[in-house]
């Protein structure tokens, strides 16, 4: 994929976000359901350093497969907007896949205990809603990343092969930075 046709994806607060935007670049990344653990060790990452991404030109878009009336209560304070695509619309489009090595790939496991370690204590004290034990769309999808200009060209991307094989902030604003040099200026 080379390019995206303009769109207006609507976040579960309501708000629809143009994919391309038109003022900044669009970092879109398709995680796995609501209250994964592993996607939550990764967002919480991005939630750290969400102002050094925005002061890069970066505005961030995180897809779920989950309906947003199961999303809506996890995404409560991210600073970035949040799609809820139960029916994988968007999933489809950009070639995003499930697969039983999102799990089963031993380079996993560690995030996976980590995310479930991290969330476990504040799932308990209710201080966090828990995952469901069923979650809508499975517990097999693969992440992807999409630096996305704002002209529709896709700038750069990823498909992981694990269910933590993604962009870190690092990353992401590495490749801000190539796409800046090739485009000759800055992306703000």
């Amino acid at each position: 994929m080379t390019e995206i046709a303009p769109r207006k994806l609507a976040t579960v607060a309501g708000v629809l976000v143009p994919v391309p935007d038109p003022d900044r670049l669009v970092h879109l990344q398709f995680r796995r359901f609501a209250g994964c653990p592993v996607c939550n060790l990764h967002l919480r990452s991005f939630v750290t350093r969400h102002a050094e991404v925005a002061a890069a030109g970066v505005r961030e878009v995180v897809l779920f497969h989950s309906p947003a009336e199961e999303l809506r209560p996890h995404a409560e304070g991210l600073p970035f907007a949040v799609v809820a695509d139960p029916d994988k619309r968007q999933y489809v489009e950009f070639g995003v896949e499930s697969a039983p090595r999102a799990l089963l790939d031993p380079r996993a496991w560690g995030p996976i205990v980590r995310g479930v370690l991290r969330d476990l204590g504040p799932v308990l004290r209710g201080r966090r809603p828990r995952p469901s034990l069923d979650p809508h769309g499975g517990r097999l999808g693969l992440p992807a990343d999409f630096l996305i200009g704002r002209d529709g060209t896709v700038l750069a991307s990823k498909h992981g092969t694990h269910a933590y094989d993604q962009w870190s902030v690092d990353e992401l604003l590495s490749r801000v930075r190539a796409a800046s040099t090739t485009a000759g200026r800055q992306p703000s």
